[in-house]
């Protein structure tokens, strides 16, 4: 395709958003990550010479067009949502302006960064909403899709709510607190079950989780858990235990029953095996007495959701005959495949009281008055409508690159990932809970303005007349 932009002399300005189709697992939100990993790997990109010599071994490319790959970069703009943001279907979250083949050339780029760790933020916020915001420990490493799913994985766990990974590397590039505890191979490499917790308990004292179902959690594991943590304690040091198997909610109880016996109060209870949010959500709902999740292979995979269905597609392009900018719009046998034509920003309503009520595609340039009542319409430009007088409309979607260059300077990893963490919570915070409910959640309100919805209608009517000539 580039080369045929290329050849047709059709590389032109462009505009491409990025938006997603549906919200996964059947929720009400998603929060948007990898933005700033897009940002560096766009504009780090460029062809190597070995690059150009395999293309030129595929021979489907003119040595001319090769040429023009020599010398390729990104130098367009970049507008997007600032990461850990809480996003919804149908509406930009990136947006690119650029010439048409660079357009189209980084189009892989940016959905492989962004859709994965937008998909694992989600399933980890999810998770973390349903531990009523308890700690989470991301211990997904060793069930990750390679090395490199495991450290974005990793990354987007932290920005939708764990506060700690197993994955050394990325508490080490990103600066994300790392965690863990003992294995079962551990336990099983001494002559008993308390000789490996004294172990331990003497090399780690302050950060002592004993693993209690290795071979027996009541008549085995929990006792011998309190016998060093009997020691433990006469030395100042608290300890925990973990459960990694069995009925989680009526162990974790037993359990805490025979640490309190022993004078244990404080002593606390993690567990882990396969965790999801609705088992989590469940474990809380029966008052089980836990006080961290070690949650892997569902949350850093995306369980049950293969994928986000993010997309990107064409929004505007330059008309030589006009000299200006023209919205396009693609149309499909699926009206919801129809796309909204147009360079769009996204506005978020707030009422008085700060909670998020809507969010509105709006044409760029396009303001929306506050304290004033507007009419906004359903995207599907059908009879449905309504009306709001927000307190607080917020532009959603800012420049972040300009000519091929950040606006502002890269952060060091560790900072942009805490970031985007900080803003994930606390737009969180401004969403009524019943969008945020893991089971049959409220729809969040995505709407469109008024000259929006004729510029769409406009297309629509066109694509009518074309089809009857």
């Amino acid at each position: 395709m580039s080369q045929g932009y290329w050849k047709h002399n059709k590389d032109i300005p462009a505009v491409f958003d990025m938006f997603f189709r549906r919200q996964p697992f059947g929720g009400g939100f998603s929060i948007f990550a990898g933005l700033e990993n897009m940002l560096d790997a766009l504009l780090q990109f460029r062809f190597s010479k070995e690059d150009i010599a395999y293309l030129a071994e595929q021979k489907i490319f003119e040595d001319d067009f090769l040429k023009y790959l020599e010398d390729f970069k990104f130098s367009g703009d970049v507008y997007a949502m600032d990461e850990g943001s809480v996003i919804f279907p149908n509406e930009p979250i990136v947006r690119i302006h650029s010439n048409l083949i660079e357009a189209q050339i980084i189009e892989g780029l940016v959905l492989n960064q962004i859709n994965f760790q937008s998909l694992i933020a989600t399933k980890t916020s999810r998770i973390w909403l349903a531990s009523k915001k308890g700690t989470i420990m991301e211990f997904g490493l060793r069930r990750a899709q390679g090395a490199d799913g495991a450290m974005s994985a990793t990354r987007a766990s932290y920005v939708g709510g764990a506060s700690s990974t197993s994955n050394t590397l990325a508490g080490k590039i990103y600066d994300i607190p790392v965690s863990g505890t003992m294995a079962h191979s551990w336990i099983m490499s001494f002559d008993t079950e308390l000789e490996a917790f004294r172990a331990y308990a003497k090399m780690y004292p302050d950060k002592s989780v004993f693993l209690i179902d290795t071979y027996d959690t009541l008549n085995s594991g929990i006792k011998n858990a309190i016998i060093a943590g009997r020691e433990l304690s006469e030395q100042g040091y608290n300890f925990g235990v973990r459960l990694d198997s069995g009925d989680i909610q009526y162990l974790s109880t037993e359990v805490r029953k025979q640490l309190d016996k022993a004078g244990f109060p404080n002593a606390f209870i993690c567990v882990s095996n396969e965790l999801t949010e609705e088992i989590v959500e469940t474990l809380v709902q029966q008052n089980a007495p836990i006080k961290s999740w070690g949650v892997g292979t569902h949350m850093v995979t995306g369980g049950n959701e293969a994928s986000f269905t993010g997309v990107y597609k064409l929004a505007s392009r330059f008309d030589p005959a006009s000299q200006k900018m023209c919205p396009t719009m693609k149309f499909s046998d699926n009206p919801e495949k129809t796309t909204n034509p147009g360079i769009k920003n996204v506005w978020r309503l707030f009422d008085k009281d700060g909670m998020a009520c809507a969010d509105i595609v709006a044409l760029e340039g396009e303001e929306i008055p506050t304290d004033e009542k507007s009419v906004f319409y359903h995207p599907s430009i059908d009879y449905r409508q309504f009306s709001f007088a927000p307190h607080k409309a917020q532009q959603m979607l800012n420049l972040k690159v300009k000519d091929g260059k950040r606006v502002a300077p890269a952060e060091e990893p560790g900072v942009a990932l805490k970031k985007a963490r900080i803003n994930a919570e606390s737009q969180l915070e401004c969403f009524d809970s019943t969008y945020k409910r893991i089971l049959n959640p409220h729809i969040y309100k995505v709407s469109i303005t008024e000259q929006l919805k004729d510029l769409k209608l406009t297309f629509i009517e066109e694509n009518l007349g074309r089809k009857k000539n």
